[in-house]
């Protein structure tokens, strides 16, 4: 599959599909407390996202059981939910989940404090959030996809942090994901030149130790390799003939982001 150029009628179906999933998130988060178990959020995420005429994009995708990937602490991706997974004061729990919209998708993921966490937990989080829009800065037309990489790796390195490299972000439309591969780090290639209507999934999995990671048994689950705790950050975006615009913001993003507290310094 090439990399597809969105029309205006598929930009609009995307922006509903990403308004959509950025409040589903926006509701995940305030709805997350000690107790409750990586089941109780899957099936909460389910009923908000079909509450609005959506489909999960997830749910039964290469026979995945959930329509929320819910991965706590040293787990980086694809956390299988579980009645038995009880989220606890201090834990991280990372989010992810897609919609569709009439055939459309979004695709976004949030890393979460529950209660009280460790500096060095909220600095891993704050981090890999930067690291996202540090690499936006480069999603503009005419630029390189090697550029964006690039930048989210140089931004997590610096911190001395761990860049996942076995997992990667997408395009995306009609298919959940579409080329291209979008690797948080560096390539010996320049990657295609970035243009107008391209629409991408950007999201920066970042491990507080070594980059490392292993998967378990039930062939979903992505651990840190040492033990370390992860992070996840991800939008959808559109390449524009200037800035690029997230699909995927909440609203409390939106304002943050107005204010210039969002992304880096």
């Amino acid at each position: 599959m090439s990399v597809t150029i969105k029309s205006a009628r598929e930009i609009e179906l995307m922006r509903q599909a990403g308004k959509i999933l950025a409040s589903v998130h926006e509701e995940l988060g305030k709805a997350l407390c000690p107790g409750m178990s990586t089941m109780d959020i899957d099936r909460l995420g389910e009923k908000l996202i079909r509450s609005h005429g959506c489909i999960p994009s997830f749910k039964n995708y290469n026979g995945y059981p959930a329509s929320i990937c819910v991965s706590v602490n040293d787990e980086v991706v694809h956390g299988i939910p579980s009645k038995h997974r009880i989220i606890r004061e201090g834990d991280i729990v990372s989010l992810d989940a897609g919609v569709i919209y009439h055939g459309y998708h979004s695709d976004a993921a949030r890393t979460h404090a529950i209660g009280k966490i460790t500096p060095e937990a909220e600095k891993l989080i704050q981090v890999t959030r930067e690291s996202f829009f540090e690499g936006i800065k480069f999603a503009k037309a005419g630029n390189h996809l090697n550029d964006i990489s690039s930048a989210i790796q140089a931004y997590a390195e610096s911190f001395g942090y761990g860049v996942v490299r076995d997992l990667v972000g997408h395009g995306i439309g009609d298919h959940l994901h579409e080329e291209p591969e979008i690797p948080n780090f560096a390539q010996k290639r320049k990657g295609i030149r970035l243009m107008p209507g391209m629409t991408l999934a950007i999201e920066p999995m970042i491990n507080a130790g070594r980059p490392d990671v292993v998967w378990m048994d039930d062939d979903w689950t992505v651990v840190t390799d040492d033990g370390s705790l992860s992070a996840h950050y991800e939008n959808t975006i559109l390449i524009t003939d200037g800035e690029p615009e997230i699909l995927t913001l909440t609203e409390d993003e939106r304002v943050l982001m107005q204010n210039g507290g969002l992304g880096c310094e």
